[in-house]
């Protein structure tokens, strides 16, 4: 795993304590869609999942000049994945039938372009690894500006913009939930997101694939809270290193908590750390 991702220590938080319900609210909705009311004392939660529908088939080049079956990288990254409960995300339940698993080489450089570990290979496994990279250390630090930075130097023209990019999105969304009431969360917060399990969605060639990881995310505001999250990018191999893709973001990963039988059947597969190459 990749570790200091915080690039300030934080002490032992003393403010308001965290439910599941606000950990999960944290992350925007990406997991599923929530509405937080109170009504006559007790709090009411819908939710709702959301669900891709299945692509078309097309070919890589313009509709016009179709010439070959292959499903384009939109359809690629639109695809729909295994869907899961949305309470699998807070659920242990270990699995009682082990899954795969899958090595991921370790960063060359802990401190690359705006703090994210880079040197990963040019390999399906090495996009993975540089994709939880990036997840890691915006979730870690929970701050605009640095969400931001890395934004900036970490994907590419075309993909998804800061404002719309899911991991904007879970930073605001922190904020507001945890009532920060500035740009990047406080002293008195400590967030921790683990890489768990990963996976290749589909390659199309050397230099462009679609990866997932599975996130073991916890947060502390005086107790603790704890859930698993999963969230794929297209990544493209430029300029010697693994970047965000062109293009829409992909279709949600299932969220299942980590080496749970929901995780399994959704095909996560333990993550496993290589060696530094």
């Amino acid at each position: 795993m990749f570790r200091n991702r915080n690039r300030n220590p934080r002490t032992a938080p003393e403010t308001a304590p965290w439910s599941r319900t606000r950990l999960l609210a944290l992350l925007g909705g990406l997991v599923v869609a929530m509405v937080l009311t109170f009504v006559g004392g007790g709090l009411a939660i819908w939710r709702a999942t959301a669900g891709a529908s299945p692509a078309a088939v097309a070919t890589d080049e313009p509709a016009t000049v179709p010439t070959d079956d292959r499903p384009s990288r939109d359809e690629i990254a639109a695809a729909a994945m295994p869907s899961v409960d949305p309470q699998a995300a807070f659920h242990p339940d270990p699995a009682t039938v082990l899954g795969g698993s899958i090595v991921v080489p370790q960063p060359l450089v802990l401190d690359g372009p705006a703090g994210v570990p880079t040197g990963f290979p040019h390999t399906d496994e090495g996009a993975v690894g540089q994709w939880a990279a990036i997840v890691q250390t915006v979730l870690e630090s929970m701050s605009l500006p640095g969400t931001l930075e890395i934004h900036t130097v970490w994907v590419r023209p075309g993909g998804p913009s800061f404002e719309q990019w899911t991991l904007t999105r879970n930073v605001t969304s922190f904020l507001t939930a945890s009532r920060q009431g500035g740009d990047e969360k406080d002293l008195t917060t400590v967030v921790s997101a683990t890489p768990a399990a990963g996976l290749v969605k589909a390659s199309d060639g050397p230099d462009w694939t679609v990866v997932c990881v599975l996130l073991d995310v916890q947060a502390w505001i005086k107790t603790e809270s704890r859930m698993g999250y999963g969230l794929c990018s297209r990544m493209e191999w430029i300029d010697s290193r693994w970047q965000v893709a062109t293009g829409a973001e992909p279709a949600a990963a299932p969220s299942a908590w980590p080496g749970s039988n929901a995780a399994v059947a959704a095909g996560w597969l333990a993550w496993r750390e290589g060696e530094v190459r």
